[in-house]
């Protein structure tokens, strides 16, 4: 890194000036507080979330204070500055607490220790440079908003794990994405959260003289700058970029503010700040990148920047010339299966974004630009496309499933007219979790008793993993979902607790909780963004038939909701305001529920606790989805509309399908009745007599062998490790 570090610097270097508070600028993320001697390993693991994957050093940040824990939303910092000194050091004087702490050194050191692999030819001389727009690495980097950042988290995770090559770069949102809360009427509400009112594991990266890392980019006529934070992901460094510096005006400070907020004209910036600040950030830092990875659309810019270098040192090369050399750099992921879910930019934007000498840098006239952004670069009405700018950019392009692939070939066949749809250059890798963040602890710890504590190796060789788990007894497994659903139902009757709940009954706060669901009663998780493809309203499209199943003596059936609708969405919000006073004098009130403020942590409950996870888009609009393979991999079983992951993880055991793969050419409305019909009728037919169905040890023996098929069949197959080195493999990789 040619001497830079990462050392927190004076909390001087941005005094208060003008209309400008002290409190806008911050230095570093400091406790200024200090740890008794034998806790002090504590914070230095804090700064790196290697933590957040290791039940036994989460353990050691909880069994601080487990209440306070829980009020800091399990950020280890906040924890490590609020947390009393008394109960610092009543931890300090406990010997089995410091022996644990120092065996979690002991491996947190011989972890990190080790040097990063080489894999087909790529090390960390020339590392793979993985760019998106947003990082799910954990709910207390809140710097994410839905799939795509925890997908890209779950990427860095692995590379971790795997001693990847690899280096990530993203941007720091000072006000992250929105926070939600219900209001007593069922009315969604909105709030931001200023992330430097936080204790964050970010350090502020400096040069050899111990100044802030500085990057500039000129656009809107003006030069902005962009300081870096470095977060640490086990072995990975992830850059961010942020332009809340004192240099820039008001406005500019505000471009990383908010993650997908602001107008068209902040989007264009933002992208042009992380594609190329970012490159010019990784020439700072002195990394070469063998390969930049296009982690969707939103970092493209960063390739002019490539072609722009290119021919400042080849004074006798053409813009094709560049071309061609950075597309042999250049590997983009597409994550949209719908042209309207991808960025498009007015040509006007886009020329007042690039300065006149940055297009004559590239040596091309403006409107040929213009053209690499467009389906048809001879049509001038049409807009700038940020996926078709990177499919023009980059020498390979890949869906995130199976049945993505051939939805993205058939969705920009036009822009290839010599080519047939399956000769169109896009392939597809299929997204996969990290198992370590997602499997729960009760889990992980059934698979060290039975495989070993390996059992994350062995769970990449799928045959020997079959054998092994299914070698564990029913029982066994059993005992274990039956703790995390009973979790589950306590986390939810915390989170539903009010002691002000308004004059009408919702299903999001209730003055009463002890009788809110049972753990005996089947429970269905459904949580997703809270967009008009998910269907959420497919499940109430017949609510004499789904109270029915509520309300059942023998047999009832409950539901967890949760999910955030865009702030810009009313016909979303009235979705979800119908959905929280639903009630029809049924027992629904009481078995449905729906958590606020949908987040990793609220995730981690639901995906491990719930016995089905139900998915229900309308095809073909789920690229692939990963909620429901956190859930496989706790055996939870999908109930799941053909599409997206769940047509090549289905097998008939493992889960339920929902409707046909081909939909016939038939309405809309029509293909949504047929799909609520199949809906209802599995859950009649299906879930809900399989999983009442008990054997003579009064075990659901049935349930339990699809659920042990289900972690069998689906962690190997649909982990992030597997994911990886299919990318290294197969488009990283130099021909």
């Amino acid at each position: 890194m040619n001497g830079l570090s990462t050392e927190n610097e004076s909390n001087n270097m941005y005094p208060a000036t003008g209309l400008q508070s002290e409190k806008s600028f911050k230095p570093d993320f400091k406790l200024n507080r200090s740890l008794p001697e034998n806790l002090k390993f504590l914070e230095e693991l804090s700064w790196n979330f290697y933590w957040s994957w290791r039940p036994s050093a989460v353990n050691l940040f909880r069994d601080l204070d487990p209440q306070l824990w829980d009020e800091v939303e399990q950020n280890p910092r906040q924890l490590l500055r609020k947390i009393g000194g008394l109960r610092l050091w009543q931890r300090a004087n406990d010997a089995d607490y410091v022996r644990a702490l120092n065996n979690f050194e002991s491996e947190f050191r011989d972890y990190i220790s080790q040097p990063a692999a080489e894999i087909v030819g790529i090390s960390m001389d020339r590392p793979v440079a993985y760019f998106c727009a947003e990082y799910g690495v954990h709910n207390s980097l809140p710097i994410y908003s839905g799939g795509l950042g925890i997908l890209s988290g779950d990427h860095l995770k692995s590379a971790s794990d795997m001693n990847a090559p690899l280096v990530a770069v993203g941007l720091f949102y000072r006000y992250g994405y929105f926070r939600q809360s219900i209001g007593h009427d069922g009315w969604q509400e909105e709030r931001y959260q200023n992330s430097f009112d936080q204790n964050l594991a970010l350090k502020p990266v400096l040069d050899d003289e111990g100044e802030r890392v500085l990057v500039s980019i000129t656009m809107r006529g003006r030069e902005v700058f962009a300081q870096v934070w470095l977060a640490q992901v086990g072995r990975i460094s992830l850059y961010l970029l942020d332009t809340n510096v004192q240099k820039n005006n008001d406005v500019d400070r505000f471009i990383t503010g908010h993650l997908y907020g602001g107008d068209v004209d902040t989007r264009v910036v933002q992208e042009k700040i992380l594609g190329i600040g970012g490159v010019k950030l990784l020439r700072k830092l002195g990394i070469k990148p063998s390969v930049f990875h296009l982690n969707e659309g939103h970092s493209a810019f960063l390739t002019l920047e490539l072609a722009r270098e290119f021919l400042a040192e080849n004074p006798q090369a053409d813009f094709n010339d560049a071309i061609a050399n950075v597309r042999s750099q250049c590997v983009f992921t597409t994550h949209t299966p719908v042209s309207a879910g991808n960025d498009v930019f007015s040509p006007e934007l886009i020329e007042a974004c690039f300065d006149q000498s940055f297009i004559e840098d590239l040596r091309i006239e403006k409107n040929e630009l213009f053209a690499l952004g467009r389906v048809n670069p001879d049509d001038e009405n049409e807009a700038f496309g940020m996926t078709p700018f990177a499919l023009r950019m980059t020498r390979t392009a890949n869906g995130v499933s199976k049945k993505h692939g051939e939805v993205s070939r058939e969705l920009w066949n036009e822009m290839f007219p010599e080519a047939s749809v399956d000769d169109v250059p896009i392939t597809h890798i299929t997204n996969g979790v990290h198992a370590p963040t997602w499997i729960a602890p009760a889990f992980q710890d059934l698979f060290s008793q039975h495989i070993g504590e390996n059992w994350k190796d062995v769970a990449n060789d799928w045959e020997s993993w079959k054998s092994a788990v299914e070698a564990i007894s029913d029982s066994e497994v059993w005992r274990s979902h039956k703790l995390l659903k009973s979790l589950l139902i306590s986390f939810i009757r915390q989170r539903t607790f009010s002691t002000d709940t308004g004059t009408q009954d919702t299903i999001h706060e209730h003055d009463d909780t002890n009788r809110l669901f049972d753990p005996g009663v089947l429970t269905i998780g459904f949580a997703r963004r809270v967009a008009a493809y998910k269907r959420w309203n497919l499940l109430m499209s017949d609510l004499e038939r789904l109270l029915k199943m509520v309300d059942d003596e023998n047999r009832p059936v409950q539901f967890v909701f949760a999910g955030k609708a865009h702030p810009q969405d009313r016909n979303g919000k009235v979705l979800l305001q119908n959905l929280m006073a639903l009630d029809n004098n049924s027992q629904w009130q009481r078995r449905a529920v729906f958590i606020e403020d949908y987040d990793q942590e609220v995730a981690r409950y639901l995906v491990q606790g719930v016995d089905v996870w139900m998915n229900v888009p309308r095809r073909p609009m789920e690229a692939s989805g990963t909620s429901g393979q956190k859930a496989a991999m706790n055996g939870g079983l999908n109930l799941s509309i053909l599409d997206g992951w769940w047509i090549e993880g289905d097998n008939g055991i493992n889960g339920f399908s929902i409707g046909d793969l081909d939909d016939p050419d038939i309405s809309q409305e029509e293909i949504d009745a047929r799909d609520a019909e199949a809906l209802y009728n599995v859950l009649e037919t299906q879930v809900i007599p399989d999983f009442y169905e008990l054997d003579e040890n009064g075990l659901p023996s049935k349930w339990i062998g699809r659920m042990k098929n289900a972690i069998a069949t689906l962690t190997p197959q649909f982990s992030s490790d597997r994911m990886l080195r299919d990318y290294f493999s197969s488009i990283y990789k130099q021909d």
